[in-house]
C-alpha cells in the first residue's frame, strides 16, 4: 500500500521575511534547533511515517539544501525502489521558472506519471511539528476524498497571518480564505479556526485533470489554496479536512510556520524551556539530520568564580564541538563547533556553527549566522540604536548578524 503514494516536498521558498538568514541559503535550509536544519523536520516525519518515494522541488539558492540532503539523507536503499531525490526547477515546460506551488508540481508531472501511485502527498518544506501523513492518507481514503486538506486548530486572532480554512460541522471543506481579519471559525468553537499547513493528498487522477486545467487558464497565481481549492469547491468535488494529530505528545499541538524572524526565534527559543513545547527527545519519533563529526562539547575555567572567569552553560542547548571558556552562556542555543571566550555574556541568543565569540563581549536577544567572529569587547543587543548602524534588527528587538559578517 506504502508504495502507491508518491510526495512532493516543496523546498524552494525564498524566505524573504528570513532574510539575512536567507541571504545565501533558501528557507528550508537555514539551520534551527543547534544541529537541524528546518527540511530535517519534514523529511523525519516522512521516514516515521513510511513513506519512501520522496521529492523535494528546489529552484532558490539550493546550493547548501543539496549538500545537506546528499550528505545527510541519502539513506534508502534505491534498489528497492525508495529514495528521497531532488528535483531542480528546470523549465521541462516552457521556458519559466517555478511559478507557484501548483506549477511546481504541473511541471514535475512526467514523475507522477513513471511512478503511477494513488494518491499523491504534497508537503511544505519549511515548518516545524511532527505528523504521521500516512494517518492522513488513511483518512483521506476511508472517506473516499478527491483531496484532503491538512489543517491545526489555532487562535482566531492569528486568522491575518493563515490560510484559513472553513469546514461544516462533517469536516468538509466549504471554503478557503487567506489570510483574513474575519474569518470563519470552527463550527462550535467561536474563537478557534482551521489554518492550512500547507498539505494535500490528491487522488492522482483529481491532481493531474486540476493541474492541467490551471495551466491553461490565463489568469492564476498557479497556487493550491488560492487557485486549485477554490475551483474544486465550485464544481462540489469532495474535499476533506484532516485535524492534525500531533506526535508531539504534549497538551497543545505544536506546528510552527516560522516564516519571519521573530517567529524563527521563538521557536527556538522553545526548545530551551524546563518542560520544552517541542520535544526533540522523543525515541519514537526521532529527528534526522546530518552532523559533522565534531569532539564533545565541554566547558572549561569552571572554578575561578571570584576573578568572574566562569565557563558556564544554564538552561541552553549546546551542540557537539563547543567549547565554553570562561564564558557565561544563558537560555541560548549554541550549534557546532562555537567557541565563548572567557569573560564573555551570552542571554537569549541563537549562535550558529563556526562562531567565535571574543573575551568580554556581551550579547543578548542576538541571532549570530555562522562562521562570524565576535571581536573583543563587542557589545550586542543591549544598544538598539547602535545595533541597527551594524545590523539587521527586527521590531521586537532580536538583532541578526549575518553569515560570514566582518565586524571591525
Amino acid at each position: 500500500m506504502m508504495a502507491k503514494v508518491l510526495t512532493f516536498i516543496m523546498a524552494g521558498g525564498k524566505g524573504e521575511r528570513l532574510i539575512p538568514l536567507t541571504n545565501d541559503r533558501t528557507k528550508p535550509a537555514v539551520p534551527f534547533g543547534g544541529t537541524y536544519r528546518i527540511i530535517d523536520f519534514t523529511l523525519s516525519n516522512c521516514i516515521n511515517s513510511g513513506l519512501r518515494k520522496i521529492y523535494l522541488l528546489t529552484q532558490y539558492k539550493s546550493e547548501s539544501l543539496q549538500r545537506h540532503i546528499r550528505l545527510g539523507w541519502n539513506i534508502l536503499p534505491s534498489e528497492l525502489g525508495q529514495y528521497i531525490e531532488i528535483l531542480p526547477a528546470q523549465q521541462r515546460i516552457g521556458n519559466q521558472w517555478y511559478l507557484g506551488t501548483a506549477d511546481a508540481i504541473f511541471q514535475n508531472l512526467y514523475t507522477v506519471e513513471s511512478e503511477q501511485p494513488d494518491e499523491v502527498l504534497i508537503l511544505a518544506g519549511d515548518h516545524v511539528y511532527k505528523m504521521n501523513y500516512y494517518s492522513m492518507i488513511d483518512f483521506h481514503r476511508d472517506q473516499a476524498a478527491e483531496l484532503t486538506v491538512g489543517v491545526v486548530e489555532v487562535d482566531r486572532e492569528k486568522s491575518e497571518q493563515l490560510g484559513v480554512v472553513e469546514v461544516d460541522e462533517f469536516g468538509r471543506v466549504t471554503g478557503f480564505q487567506e489570510k483574513p481579519k474575519s474569518p470563519k471559525t470552527i463550527p462550535g468553537h467561536s474563537n478557534k479556526i482551521y489554518a492550512s499547513m500547507g498539505i494535500y493528498v490528491f487522488k492522482t487522477a483529481v491532481l493531474k485533470h486540476e493541474l492541467h486545467d490551471n495551466a491553461q487558464r490565463q489568469i492564476t497565481s498557479h497556487d493550491f489554496g488560492k487557485d486549485i481549492i477554490p475551483r474544486m469547491l465550485k464544481k462540489d468535488s469532495k474535499i476533506c479536512a484532516y485535524n492534525l494529530k500531533d506526535e508531539n505528545k504534549k497538551e497543545a499541538k505544536y506546528w510552527r510556520d516560522i516564516g519571519t524572524i521573530d517567529a524563527y526565534f521563538e521557536a527556538n527559543m522553545d526548545l530551551i524551556q524546563v518542560n520544552p513545547t517541542f520535544n526533540l527527545y522523543d525515541k519514537e519519533w526521532p529527528i534526522r539530520t546530518h552532523q559533522e563529526q565534531f569532539p564533545p562539547a565541554k566547558t572549561v575555567f569552571s572554578g575561578e568564580e571570584v576573578t568572574g572567569r566562569v565557563g558556564l552553560a544554564l538552561d541552553s542547548v549546546i551542540s557537539m564541538g563547543c567549547i565554553i571558556s570562561g564564558g557565561r552562556v544563558q537560555r541560548s542555543i549554541l550549534s557546532p563547533n562555537v567557541r565563548v571566550n572567557s569573560y564573555t555574556q551570552v542571554y537569549d541568543s541563537i549562535l550558529m556553527e563556526g562562531v567565535n565569540v571574543g573575551r568580554h563581549a556581551k550579547i543578548k536577544r542576538a541571532i549570530i549566522d555562522k562562521d562570524v567572529n565576535i571581536p573583543q569587547g563587542m557589545v550586542i543587543g543591549y544598544d538598539p540604536v547602535e545595533d541597527k548602524k551594524k545590523f539587521h534588527v527586527t521590531e521586537s528587538g532580536i538583532v541578526v548578524v549575518a553569515k560570514g559578517t566582518e565586524i571591525k
